[in-house]
C-alpha cells in the first residue's frame, strides 16, 4: 500500500508537469515511469487506478461524468491483469522447460553415447531416433575385447533432465558391472537397486539385457518389463520372439530376474527394440512384427546398418512419417 502510495505522488507530479507543459519530454519521463511500474510488478488495473486518483487530485472541482467510465475500465483492467499474469507465468514455464530440455539433451550428447562395437564374426547395426529433443531410450554395449559381448536396450518412463540423469544412472551402473556382464538376471538385479533408490518413484525404467559368447554362439538375455527382442533362425527362415518376464526397473528393489539362453547359428539375427517400433496409435489393425519380419526377410542379405535403417524408414512411412514414440532398434547378425 505504502509503494502505491508513493507511486501515486510521484505519477500526480509527472501528469501535472504533462498537464502544464505537453512536451516531448514530459512523455519521455511518462516512459520511464511505465518501466518502473513493470519492475515494481505493478497489476494494470492498479495503474488505472493511479491514474483516477492523480486526475481527481488535480482537477478536484470538475463534474465529470466519466467517474463510471474509469469504474469500468478498472474491472477491464483487472481480468486483464488476470490474464496477463497468468500468460506471463505459461510463458515462465515455457523458457524453464526448454531451458530443462536443453540441458537434458547435452547430458545426453555428452554422457550417453553410444559407440557400436566392430568385430570380424558380428555385424552389428543400430538406429535410436527420438520423437523430441530429448531420447528417452538408451543402448549400451560392452565388448571384453575377448569373446564376450554385451548389449542393454532401455526406454526410460520420464521426461527432461530428471530421465536423463536416470539414464546416467543406468550407463554408470552397466559400466561398474564389467566384472558380472555374462549374467543378465544378476545386472538387471544390481541396476533395479540402483534405479530404486537413486530416482523418483514416478520414473521407471525397462530393459533388455543381453550377453553374446561370441566363441560358442550362445545367446544369454532377461529383460526387465522391456519389449521383446527376436531371434530370426535363418535356416528355417523363421522368427522366435525372446519372451522374458520381469518388472520394470525401479519398482521393487528386490525384484528377482530369470535368463535365458540360446544358440545363433550363421546368418541368424537377434532384433532389439524399444516400445516405440511396435506401438502404432490409432492403427491397430497393423502388426508391426508383420512388418519387422517381412522388412528382415526380403532384404537379410543387407548389413546389420542397412536393415536398422529400412526397418526404420518403412514404419517411417506405415505411421504416416509421425512417429508415436522415440524409435530405437539394435540388429546384430551372427556372420
Amino acid at each position: 500500500m505504502k509503494k502505491l502510495k508513493q507511486l501515486e505522488a510521484q505519477y500526480k507530479n509527472i501528469l501535472s508537469d504533462y498537464m502544464m507543459n505537453q512536451t516531448e519530454n514530459n512523455l519521455y519521463i511518462a516512459q520511464n515511469f511505465t518501466r518502473q511500474l513493470i519492475q515494481k510488478s505493478i497489476a494494470p488495473e492498479d495503474v488505472v487506478s493511479i491514474h483516477k486518483n492523480a486526475v481527481e487530485a488535480l482537477f478536484p472541482n470538475r463534474n465529470d461524468e466519466s467517474q463510471p467510465a474509469y469504474d469500468f475500465l478498472i474491472e477491464v483492467m483487472v481480468h486483464y491483469g488476470m490474464a496477463h499474469r497468468e500468460h506471463q507465468s505459461l510463458l515462465q514455464k515455457q523458457a524453464e522447460y526448454e531451458l530443462e530440455m536443453r540441458i537434458a539433451t547435452n547430458i545426453q550428447k555428452t554422457l550417453l553415447k553410444s559407440d557400436v562395437p566392430e568385430l570380424q564374426s558380428i555385424d552389428i547395426g543400430m538406429i535410436s531416433v527420438p520423437i523430441r529433443k530429448m531420447n528417452g531410450d538408451y543402448v549400451h554395449f560392452f565388448h571384453d575385447g575377448e569373446e564376450y559381448l554385451s548389449m542393454a536396450v532401455t526406454d526410460v518412463v520420464g521426461k527432461g533432465v530428471p530421465a536423463a540423469l536416470c539414464m546416467s544412472m543406468v550407463k554408470y551402473g552397466l559400466e561398474t558391472l564389467g566384472y558380472a556382464y555374462k549374467d543378465p538376471s544378476y545386472v538387471l538385479e544390481v541396476i533395479n537397486r540402483v534405479i530404486e533408490k537413486g530416482v523418483d518413484d514416478s520414473m521407471f525404467v525397462s530393459m533388455f539385457y543381453g550377453c553374446l559368447d561370441i566363441r560358442q554362439n550362445i545367446f544369454s538375455y532377461a529383460s526387465a518389463g522391456h519389449e521383446p527382442a527376436l531371434h530370426y533362425r535363418a535356416k528355417q527362415d523363421e522368427f522366435v520372439p525372446l519372451e522374458a518376464k520381469g518388472l520394470l526397473l525401479g519398482v521393487l528393489s528386490e525384484t528377482k530376474y530369470t535368463f535365458h539362453e540360446i544358440v545363433l547359428e550363421e546368418e541368424d539375427l537377434i532384433i532389439m527394440m524399444t516400445d516405440g517400433v511396435t506401438e502404432f496409435r490409432g492403427q491397430d489393425d497393423l502388426n508391426s512384427r508383420d512388418i519387422i519380419a517381412t522388412v528382415i526377410k526380403e532384404n537379410k542379405y543387407l548389413s546389420a546398418q542397412q536393415l536398422c535403417l529400412l526397418l526404420y524408414r518403412e514404419i517411417e512411412k506405415v505411421q504416416n512419417f509421425k512417429l508415436s514414440d522415440d524409435f530405437t532398434v539394435v540388429i546384430f547378425k551372427k556372420i
